[in-house]
Formats: structure tokens, C-alpha cells, sequence
């Protein structure tokens, strides 16, 4: 989505150079964002828990696409695969076009934090740290000078209509407001893919279609969604929505 920064991890970036094959000064394809090769994950036993069973996936760039299952379906497992904190063990996932699979724990970690922005259901502000406090708080580990994280969060929380919120507390804050406060961290680091899991599960109707709202905003301006979720009211917002159910995941056709 964006040129690499100046900034960024220098073991993600090298990842991310060994996995292109443009040829030299020729601008390359845009690879998808989310590519899943016959991913599977199974947690050891005894006995052994097929998770997620091998799939395939492609989350194209700009994309908006929901996941919908029942709670105990696997939407979780999907959850930490796709976010990188589970690796599969089975197939291969590539973000970005960098196979996760090949990197070393600290590279996969830098990876997470420079791609992946996520947005939970509880929100997980910290209740004593200010709401521009909360944001650039994300950026300590992503190697974004100390000078320009004021003005980054300020940005970012402009972005969520908060601007005039960034030195209040989440406990003076409305659900809605904390939910928009946990978007502004996700995108301060300019994500290719926001991971949204139950965006608006602790927030009431009219609340919950706002957040919505923004996430519709965030889409049309090319940013990557993949929204985990079991309300069907949340699925029809995206444009693509995947099942997953004992495990397997199946594409949405639209009736």
C-alpha cells in the first residue's frame, strides 16, 4: 500500500525484498494483501485439535471482507493466523507477498506491527493513559522517532473524528468513542490490513452504526478490511464475506 518507510524494521523490509520477483527498475504487481495456501492449524494433542483446516484465501488489496461463524466455529484461530500470532502448521500464508512462514520470531513480530493494524471488541485502552497517550503508545515498538509520534496520533485520531477528544481519558469516554480511539492506534502505523474481531460487539445499535460507518469510510479510502465477526448485520457491510464453521472456511455466495 505504501512505499518503505525510512523508519521501518530493516529484517522486515529485507524479508520483504527477498519475495519480490519484479525484475530490476520495473514497477511490480501489487500482491494481494491476505494469501492463504492450503493453511491449516492444529494444536497438539493428545489428542491433536484440527483448528482450522487447510484453506485457501485471497484478500485482494483494498478489499472488505467479512468472516461470519458461530462461537466454536474457529473464528479465533482464524483470527490469531491471519494476524500472525499463530503460525499455521500446515500450508503457506503470505502478507503482502512475504511468505510469514520463512521469517524468524523477531521478523514476524516487526512484520505484525508494520502491517497488521487490530481492532478487539474490549477495546484494550489503557484507562490511565489519555486517548493521544493510547495512540502513540502503538508506535513505541515500530521504530517511529520519538518526534513525530505526537503529530502521527494527533493525525490519526483526527482521522476517527476525535481530534477534540486526544487529551481525555477512555473512562470519560463513550463506547463509541473508545472503539474510535482503538481504530486511531490500529491505523497510526499505516496498516495494509486492518483486522477488525466483534468491532462492535460491547456497543449499542445506533453506536455500532457508527463505528460501522467509519470502517466504510476507512474502505473507500483503499484501506484493506477483514472483519471477524458473528452479527450478519456487521457481515453485510463487507463486500466479500467468507464462513467458517468446525473449522473450514468456505466463500459466501450471494443469494
Amino acid at each position: 500500500m505504501t512505499a518503505a518507510r525510512p523508519d521501518a524494521d530493516p529484517a522486515a523490509e529485507a524479508a520483504a525484498e527477498a519475495y519480490s520477483d519484479a525484475a530490476p527498475g520495473a514497477a511490480p504487481d501489487p500482491a494481494p494483501v491476505v494469501r492463504f495456501e492450503g493453511v491449516g492449524l492444529t494444536y497438539p494433542g493428545p489428542p491433536p485439535v484440527q483448528a482450522l483446516r487447510p484453506c485457501e484465501l485471497t484478500v485482494g488489496r483494498g478489499e472488505y471482507v467479512t468472516v461470519v461463524g458461530p462461537s466454536g466455529s474457529g473464528k479465533s484461530t482464524f483470527l490469531n493466523v491471519a494476524g500472525l500470532i499463530d503460525a499455521p502448521t500446515t500450508g503457506r500464508y503470505l502478507l503482502d507477498g512475504i511468505d510469514t512462514g520463512s521469517l524468524r520470531d523477531r521478523d514476524r513480530t516487526a512484520l505484525r506491527g508494520q502491517r497488521i493494524g487490530f481492532v478487539f471488541q474490549s477495546f484494550h485502552l489503557l484507562p490511565h493513559r489519555t486517548a493521544l497517550e493510547n495512540v502513540r503508545l502503538a508506535m513505541v515498538y515500530n521504530g517511529v522517532p520519538r518526534a513525530e509520534r505526537d503529530d502521527r496520533a494527533r493525525t490519526a485520531l483526527e482521522r476517527v473524528g476525535l481530534g477534540h477528544r486526544t487529551g481525555h481519558l477512555p473512562t470519560r469516554m463513550s463506547g463509541g468513542e473508545r472503539q474510535r480511539v482503538a481504530i486511531a492506534r490500529a491505523l497510526v502505523a499505516e496498516p495494509s490490513l486492518l483486522l477488525c474481531d466483534e468491532p462492535t460487539g460491547n456497543l449499542d445499535t445506533a453506536t455500532a452504526g457508527a463505528v460501522l460507518a467509519l470502517l466504510d469510510a476507512l474502505h473507500a479510502d483503499g484501506l484493506t478490511l477483514l472483519v471477524i465477526t458473528h452479527d450478519p448485520h456487521v457481515a453485510a457491510r463487507g463486500r466479500r464475506t467468507v464462513s467458517i464453521r468446525d473449522g473450514v472456511l468456505s466463500e459466501v455466495v450471494p443469494a
